[in-house]
């Protein structure tokens, strides 16, 4: 079960980085939890589809460094730029903590740190 849920972050994080939103929504269940810790969270595929109407207007920029699943949890770390009201990249180190029911994207822990330079 472990290698068949970082499959499935693995496509949805592709369809991600191409832009496909509604590809990425796809893997997601319909009451899919977004939580981003220290910021907001988000509830439903309805409030992720929005949110990722507005911020990834441009596909983000990110690297997934590792996986780690075991059971029903998927963790991805990396890198991932983000921008500033201002337009200028922000590198972040980030780490997703996913967990998947029946195969799906069900519930998501981010946690972004900007990297001091």
């Amino acid at each position: 079960m472990s290698e068949q849920n970082k499959a499935v972050l693995e496509q949805a994080n592709a369809a991600v980085r191409a832009g496909d939103n509604e590809g990425f929504l796809s893997h997601c269940t319909e009451d899919v939890i977004w939580s981003t810790v220290g910021g907001e969270t988000l509830y439903g595929k309805e409030a992720v589809r929005r949110w990722m109407a507005e911020e990834y207007v441009e596909p983000p920029d990110f690297t997934v460094r590792s996986m780690i699943a075991e059971g029903d949890q998927v963790a991805a770390i990396g890198e991932i730029t983000s921008y500033d009201d201002g337009g200028r990249p922000v590198p972040n180190s980030y780490c997703d903590v996913w967990r998947l029911r029946e195969g799906k994207l069900a519930e998501l822990n981010a946690y972004v740190v900007p990297l001091i330079k």
